[in-house]
Formats: structure tokens, sequence, C-alpha cells
């Protein structure tokens, strides 16, 4: 019973966190409007997806690959670099998260989702408004052809029978 207790639980301790970081993260995009929170949320699941590739790569006993004399067990450095090439990705997603965050608050005053998408859909409207009138001005300005003009529409003509 202590074996499988060894097994399951415990020793599947670092899947566990990675279980519960995930869901966290995942649940806070999900759930909440502020964008700077869905930003760190999004920082959680990705921190739980590095501890679980650091812990697929993780050997008992082993060293790092550098040569030894003798028997030695190395590890594989792959999955290390992998996850510091990860990690300058989310940062750098971050900070460019960060820096539309900001720019999406300077136009439109908020960083609540709901909020954004309200004064977007109200500027749209009011776009939508300005063009109707412009296009009904145009039509109003333009000059009309007189009736008989030659539009350059192929007319069918009847023939007498």
């Amino acid at each position: 019973m202590m074996d499988f207790f060894n097994d399951t639980v415990a020793g599947l301790f670092n899947y566990w966190i990675v279980f519960g970081l995930m869901m966290i993260g995942f649940y806070t995009v999900i759930a909440h409007d502020n964008l700077v929170k869905k930003l760190i949320g999004l920082n959680v699941f990705q921190t739980s997806v590095f501890i679980l590739y650091i812990s697929m790569g993780d050997i008992r006993g082993a060293t790092a690959p550098i040569l030894i004399d003798g028997q030695a067990i190395y590890a594989h450095p792959l999955p290390q670099v992998l996850i510091l090439t990860a990690i300058v990705v989310g940062v750098s997603t971050t900070a460019l998260g960060l820096a539309l965050i900001v720019r999406i608050h300077e136009a439109y005053g908020a960083i609540e989702e709901d909020d954004v998408l309200a004064a977007d859909f109200a500027t749209q409207d009011a776009e939508d408004a300005t063009e109707q009138a412009r296009s009904a001005q145009a039509r109003a300005t333009e000059p009309h052809a007189p009736a008989d003009a030659d539009d350059g529409a192929e007319r069918e003509e009847s023939r007498p029978s």
C-alpha cells in the first residue's frame, strides 16, 4: 500500500503541481475580464508548462553531459535548452501584452474586457453613422446625367413583327 502511495501521489508530486498551476492559470484567463489578470493567468499557465518539461527531463542520479572517466548517467540537455528559449519567448510575450494593455487603456480608458468591447461597438456605430452621412452627401452633390444620356448599357430594341 505504501508503494502505491509513493508511486501515485508522492512520487508524482511535480505533476500534481503542474496540473494545479495549469488549472489556476486557465481559470484566471477564462474567468476574469481584467486584461492584466488574464496576462498573469497566461504566465501562470506558461510556468506550469515549464515545470512539466523540466520534470519530464529529470533523471535521478544523472550528471551534466560532460565527459567523466568511468560509468555515468547523463541528463539530456534538450529540455533545459527548450525551457530557456521558452522563458525568453514568455518574457517578450508578456512585455508585448503589457504594451498592448497600455495602448488599449490609452485608447478606451479601461482595461476591463467588457468596457473595451462596449466602447469599441459604440465607436463602430458612430463611424458607421458618419460614413452613411458622407455617402448621402456625396450622392446629393454628385452631378447627374440627363435621362436620355447614353449610360453604356445595351438596351433591347423591339423590332416590328
